[in-house]
């Protein structure tokens, strides 16, 4: 009989996270403080994180322990399913094997409740009140209003306006879970009112939504921390439990990737499936080839100049060396509102810069048709995002029939997609259409960087 998944036991859980700063013979710069443009401090950063968040932003220790009250909280839903993807093979027609990480059996539907539960713990024994944050397709903010609820922490989140209004299940989903939800931008915060000062019908995008949760937490720093859903080297971090399941199980399966896909808006889901098979490459030799697959619309990695840039439209945040689109970037108004994000990860983006890893930007159709492909092969309707990764799957099985080869494809399933029917409604409808952005576009707000670099 095949097998069709494995689970690991709790026995077999992975104990620590992998920071893969620690192997990197080229770290990461620095984030830099925006007004001194000197690197950062735990200290400073502690006036916007929780003071251990702080530190694993800057550290370069190779594994750090996660917390047994965190463990406890994962077993709610980990160890995630490795699943061999037969229904998706035989649709294809490929010599390939596909498996993919179902990270969408977690309580909210995604992978993100995997850093919300450390960062909600790590304010709590701070004796943080109040967090803020933003969101854009809801996955975090319903990660962070699921964990906060847990540890006894009021939360704000902002979630992006056009998002807001397309995935209203998400918001009551962060309701239920006792958060208070603000379309972004509003009238809340000064970055907000500058927004729509500039733009009445501005529909948001993740850095304003992020700029206005920056300022709420500025503005109460006895009390209030602000918490990041991506991006950030402590986020990734978290995430790479993904990858260490993702190894064992894979090795109880008796196969090893040539490929390892993830779809890309910051980094976390990415980092968290690949980083853990990049060390493999790094240090015992292995060839697996790991691919970030982002929105041809939000091209950061493909099209992106490598830059000091704000992680934030109104430049509240630390200064991140990213490939990036720069912050004034207005990103289309596409389904996959996750992805919505004009820069990159500063560890991701060191990472490509050494051709470590590899970077593909896919349309909308094409991605939307391989989450139909998936959800009639294998049962589970995608979340946009994730099916971006599917599609980077899809083309590698393609390739491979083309070829002849038979090869080892795994791809993270970072959610699903029952709370965004709307966007599979719009694409069924022939109401979708990819987006195309010129060259002059992409130059005019990238142009408008500050050079520290």
């Amino acid at each position: 009989m095949k097998t069709k998944k494995i689970i690991l036991p709790d026995s077999k859980m992975p104990t620590h996270y992998y920071n893969i700063v620690g192997d990197m013979k080229n770290k990461p710069l620095q984030p830099l403080h925006p007004a001194t443009k000197k690197p950062i401090t735990i200290e400073q950063l502690s006036g916007i994180f929780a003071e251990e968040l702080a530190k694993q932003e800057l550290s370069t220790e190779r594994y750090i322990e996660i917390p047994e009250e965190v463990q406890q909280l994962y077993r709610i839903y980990r160890c995630t399913p490795m699943v061999r993807a037969y229904g998706l093979e035989k649709a294809l027609d490929t010599p390939a094997k596909i498996y993919f990480k179902n990270e969408s059996v977690s309580p909210i539907g995604s992978h993100k409740t995997n850093t919300a539960i450390p960062q909600a713990y790590y304010n709590s024994k701070q004796g943080i009140k109040h967090l803020t944050t933003e969101t854009g397709a809801g996955q975090w903010g319903s990660a962070m209003s699921m964990a906060t609820q847990h540890f006894g922490i009021d939360l704000k989140v902002f979630m992006v306006k056009v998002s807001f209004n397309q995935k209203p299940y998400r918001k009551l989903m962060m309701n239920t879970y006792g958060a208070d939800v603000i379309a972004s931008p509003s009238n809340t915060t000064a970055a907000g009112r500058a927004a729509l000062a500039k733009d009445p019908n501005d529909s948001g995008s993740l850095g304003i939504a992020i700029s206005e949760a920056v300022e709420m937490a500025m503005q109460h720093p006895e009390d209030t921390r602000y918490c990041l859903g991506s991006v950030l080297n402590h986020v990734v971090l978290h995430q790479t439990i993904i990858g260490e399941e993702s190894l064992k199980q894979m090795e109880m399966f008796g196969d090893y990737p040539d490929v390892v896909i993830g779809c890309f808006g910051g980094g976390s889901n990415f980092g968290g499936i690949g980083f853990p098979f990049v060390r493999e490459n790094l240090i015992n030799g292995k060839k697996t080839r790991v691919i970030a697959i982002e929105p041809q619309s939000c091209p950061k990695l493909t099209r992106g100049e490598f830059q000091y840039d704000f992680g934030d439209t109104a430049g509240l945040t630390p200064l991140l060396p990213m490939y990036t689109l720069g912050h004034n970037f207005h990103p289309s108004d596409i389904h996959a509102g996750g992805l919505r994000y004009h820069g990159a990860g500063s560890i991701v983006s060191q990472l490509l810069k050494d051709k470590l890893i590899e970077a593909q930007a896919i349309p909308q159709l094409e991605t939307l048709a391989a989450g139909v492909l998936f959800a009639r092969t294998e049962g589970i309707i995608p979340a946009p995002e994730s099916a971006h990764a599917i599609a980077g799957a899809i083309r590698e099985a393609k390739r491979a029939k083309e070829e002849g080869i038979a090869k080892t494809i795994v791809f993270n399933l970072s959610g699903h997609g029952q709370v965004d029917l709307y966007a599979y409604e719009q694409y069924l409808s022939g109401k979708l259409k990819d987006t195309t952005i010129s060259d002059a576009e992409l130059r005019r707000t990238i142009d408008e960087l500050e050079k520290i670099i």
